[in-house]
């Protein structure tokens, strides 16, 4: 996408949509330290939440916390029988000896190429194997892998941090596609300033507790709470010298 350009806005939201989601005084502890501190949050269905917040703040834990793998206090609470898919920051092994095909096939049957093609790869990789994949490329896969069970909730825990330079924008884009495509709640961690800013719905903050909890332009429009979260000023504050957040 050209600086130039502009995402296509995202369907608008259902008025008044239904809680997917209730976070009540979730609270996790490591033995003495407190990690998150009654962090309270809903999220309506159909919308993209970016979690940010400083290293350290507790982010990677709560979606532990609201995937059951983390011990914790208060409440968590989905809204029925609610399918949710994970895509964590990497793969443990990436040199696994399995085509993409296998890959996928290990979760459920599917349509694979349908699946790839949803999240902008040719149907044609299923035949290349894990570990020849660029950065973007398999973390475009981990995506096909996250929607290939029809989930209504999809977790990404820094989606682009890990992939080669310039796919960045590309993954944002995928992501922004197919939450807009199928309409499914979408939980995103990062620390990309572009992201909240062009595909957020909705934006917690937090550094051990909420910070914040509304929509983008509310937190933008703080400076010292953007300085706080990410490091630095948006480009709308930015004074002469000052460079953009770094990923």
């Amino acid at each position: 996408m050209s600086p130039s350009q502009t995402p296509a806005p995202p369907a608008p939201r259902p008025v008044g949509a239904p809680a997917i989601l209730t976070v009540t005084d979730l609270t996790v502890r490591r033995g003495a330290r407190l990690l998150l501190d009654r962090v309270t949050f809903t999220v309506p269905q159909g919308t993209l939440l970016a979690i940010v917040g400083p290293n350290g703040a507790g982010k990677t834990t709560l979606l532990r916390a609201l995937l059951g793998s983390q011990e914790h206090e208060g409440e968590v609470r989905w809204s029925g029988s609610v399918r949710v898919g994970y895509v964590p920051q990497k793969l443990v092994d990436t040199d696994i000896p399995l085509t993409v095909e296998e890959f996928l096939a290990m979760k459920c049957p599917g349509a694979y190429g349908t699946c790839l093609a949803t999240v902008g790869l040719d149907p044609r990789l299923l035949d290349e194997t894990i570990g020849t994949l660029s950065g973007g490329e398999l973390q475009r896969v981990l995506i096909a892998w996250a929607i290939v069970d029809d989930p209504q909730v999809l977790l990404f825990d820094e989606p682009t941090s890990n992939v080669d330079l310039g796919s960045e924008e590309v993954i944002l884009e995928t992501l922004h596609e197919v939450q807009r495509r199928t309409r499914v709640t979408l939980l995103l961690v990062t620390h990309d300033l572009h992201a909240v800013h062009h595909f957020a719905d909705r934006v917690l903050a937090l550094d051990g507790r909420v910070l914040y909890d509304g929509s983008p332009g509310g937190l933008l429009e703080d400076p010292e709470l953007v300085r706080r979260v990410f490091g630095t000023t948006h480009p709308a504050h930015r004074h002469d010298g000052v460079e953009e957040a770094s990923r």
